[in-house]
């Protein structure tokens, strides 16, 4: 279980950075991304997806990654990843991602970002990264006996993954916070080290910073318990039909003492642009049965649109595939730029 983090300080951040945002957009860059283990779900639309299309409309530069050489991190070997990777960026587009103003782009294709992973594992102790409570909670949940090195630093790569381009905001849900913590002592050590280079980035926490999956846990691809972006109506029905909940009939909104319940009724809420507790009072003794009914009927209506342009997307592979052209062209020379900036900082610019 991940360690309890206090997130208060994040959200007051958060809140100050909106107001910001609506300001001077241009301020601000972004770095996100995800693995591709697998389709994306409710959590991570609700966590940082529809924070990327809300930024990318306001004007923010957005960068996004897919962390292909993190599949390995608990896995021997990364399977169908040219698939994966390709449905990750079919999940985006269908989501509202514009590529024409975000630049997607792949960890494997990208060789001086990788390389920032030497100097940065230079700036961390072990102590320090064994005390990830993220780290810490993937590991437990790990597909192998033994943890690997890239596992271990894992943290350390994203932190080359939002510092390569100068990253200054990065959208996250609250299990994220460690990692960036992480990167902003990494940023600030270099900068004192050798020369003022990189940011301290900010997190920008989500209106619905976590989910909980159908199984009452964490929603996660590898827990099985996600309802994906991608799933049919029915799939959806059927999900949300054997979704845990608890033994009280009355439905009241009580995140402490009924989790399953108030996640379910968060997710209807979000999808329907509502308040929670007035969902729960107009179902209330109807049950867990109203209660599934109602949240299965606001998710597909929410993901009705976006799955209809993802079944459009599919039709042309070809044009993913020209997406992460263009994307992982502009990220290489942003990358060779500041590694080349880190080299000169510390004298290794021969």
């Amino acid at each position: 279980m991940t360690s309890l983090i206090d997130t208060a300080p994040a959200a007051r951040r958060s809140a100050e950075l909106e107001q910001l945002i609506q300001q001077q957009p241009e301020r601000f860059r972004v770095l996100t991304g995800d693995r591709p283990t697998g389709l994306l779900h409710l959590g991570h639309y609700f966590g940082t997806l529809h924070n990327r299309v809300r930024l990318q409309r306001q004007g923010v530069e957005l960068m996004v990654i897919i962390a292909d050489y993190q599949v390995l991190t608990d896995r021997d070997i990364a399977e169908h990843l040219q698939q994966r990777v390709e449905d990750l960026v079919l999940d985006y587009l269908s989501a509202g991602i514009d590529p024409q103003r975000a630049t997607i782009f792949t960890h494997s294709a990208v060789t001086a970002l990788n390389q920032l992973l030497l100097p940065f594992l230079s700036l961390v102790s072990v102590a320090e990264l064994g005390r990830n409570p993220t780290v810490k909670d993937e590991i437990a949940h790990s597909r192998q006996n033994a943890v690997s090195g890239l596992m271990f630093t894992y943290p350390v790569h994203q932190a080359a993954d939002i510092l390569f381009g100068k990253a200054n905001l990065v959208p996250v849900g609250q299990d994220q916070l460690p990692h960036l913590e992480l990167t902003r002592t990494i940023a600030r050590r270099f900068n004192d080290r050798y020369r003022p280079l990189f940011p301290q980035p900010d997190a920008l926490l989500s209106p619905a910073p976590l989910l909980l999956g159908t199984d009452g846990t964490k929603m996660s691809k590898s827990r099985g318990n996600a309802i994906l972006l991608s799933a049919t109506a029915d799939e959806t029905a059927r999900q949300i039909r054997g979704a845990k909940t608890d033994s009280q009939r009355h439905i009241t909104y009580d995140p402490q003492n009924r989790p399953e319940v108030a996640s379910l009724l968060l997710l209807a809420a979000l999808c329907g642009d509502r308040d929670p507790q007035e969902l729960a009072e107009e179902i209330g003794s109807g049950g867990a049965a109203l209660l599934k009914k109602v949240v299965t009927e606001a998710v597909n209506e929410h993901l009705a649109p976006l799955r209809a342009r993802r079944a459009e997307l599919a039709t042309d592979r070809a044009h993913l595939r020209e997406v992460l052209h263009q994307g992982n062209a502009a990220a290489n020379a942003l990358a060779e730029t500041t590694l080349a900036e880190v080299r000169q900082a510390m004298g290794t610019h021969y």
